[in-house]
């Protein structure tokens, strides 16, 4: 059985009240708060993306394609 030490919580925060946030998640004493780059959150959500996509294809919801057509479009 596998037991969870620790969740990871990605939030959307509007600008205006980022700054609120982040300090009333660091006043709680068990949160480790940090800000993420719109670079890394965008790659975190394609990821998250990727990794549905596979989980369909594996359960036959969606077709897949094969390695060749897919390095073809680069």
């Amino acid at each position: 059985m596998i037991k969870i030490i620790a969740m990871k919580v990605l939030l959307d925060v509007k600008d205006n009240k980022a700054e609120f946030i982040m300090q009333l998640l660091k006043s709680f004493n068990f949160v480790k708060a940090k800000t993420i780059t719109p670079a890394k959150a965008l790659l975190i959500e394609e990821m998250k993306e990727a990794v549905e996509e596979l989980k369909q294809v594996r359960s036959g919801k969606k077709k897949g394609r094969k390695a060749e057509e897919f390095l073809n479009e680069l």
